[in-house]
């Protein structure tokens, strides 16, 4: 997808995967801090958090989700950022949604704290479910007061917020090609309950259509995948490694969407 982008841009810029054990990531974060050529980097699990301490400052952003997923050097200092939740919001955009309806997101770990945050800056009224009641309601709890409310659900009391929720997002990997529940709904979620506009949305992206998907289309809702949020979160890495207007259609056809 980068290397794509940075291909139609006409830079002479190289992206590589590192496989980095937990033990050298300080050594690699020094090396990234000292090689002028440094153009910055994605990270992902399980650096994300422990990767914070190790910079010289990290954004508005990163420090409310939590997690860093992208490093951009600045005058020998190193940058935390975290692209996830700004990278949703575009994708839901594109999508055409409307940002003031009831947001109801199934999970309680990183990617659905990314969502809550984007959704939270967005301006809507989100409630928050998971398995683990208790890391949901510390979910809701970090975002209180500052803006509209966030509050959590437990599992049982879906079915009495579903017909008001324009948005559904599943930001677990249930549903995941290969994970130990890729047959299963998130939660057992009835979508038929869910109002006949609503937009279901998906952040697992293998398969393209997850049983979610399957169940929100056999229903006639609208629906979005998780490559949507994939491309975009990459894209906004790319702007602000680059200061470059990001070619999304570019990097959307390199990654099959």
């Amino acid at each position: 997808m980068h290397g794509a982008a940075f291909g139609a841009l006409g830079l002479a810029a190289t992206y590589e995967a590192l496989d980095v054990p937990p033990e050298q990531l300080a050594q690699q974060v020094e090396l990234f801090r000292s090689d002028p050529d440094f153009l910055g980097a994605n990270v992902t699990t399980p650096h994300k958090r422990a990767v914070m301490p190790l910079l010289d400052e990290v954004t508005d952003a990163a420090a409310a989700i939590g997690a860093v997923n992208t490093l951009l050097p600045r005058e020998g200092r190193l940058i935390g950022d975290n692209t996830d939740g700004a990278g949703f919001l575009r994708a839901l955009e594109e999508a055409g949604h409307d940002h003031e309806a009831v947001a109801l997101v199934i999970g309680a770990g990183g990617a659905a704290r990314a969502v809550v945050y984007g959704l939270h800056r967005l301006g809507a009224l989100v409630m928050v479910a998971a398995r683990d009641a208790d890391a949901a309601s510390a979910l809701a709890g970090s975002f209180a007061g500052g803006g509209p409310s966030v509050a959590h659900l437990g599992p049982r009391d879906l079915a009495s917020v579903l017909p008001a929720a324009g948005l559904l997002v599943n930001a677990t990997t249930v549903g995941m090609e290969g994970g130990p529940a890729e047959r299963a709904l998130p939660l057992d979620v009835d979508v038929s309950l869910l109002p006949r506009d609503a937009l279901v949305y998906d952040l697992v992206y293998k398969p393209r259509v997850t049983p979610l998907i399957a169940a929100a289309r056999e229903r006639g809702l609208r629906t979005l995948d998780g490559l949507a949020m994939l491309v975009w979160q990459g894209a906004e890495s790319l702007r602000a490694w680059t200061g470059l207007e990001p070619p999304v259609s570019v990097m959307r056809a390199a990654v099959g969407g």
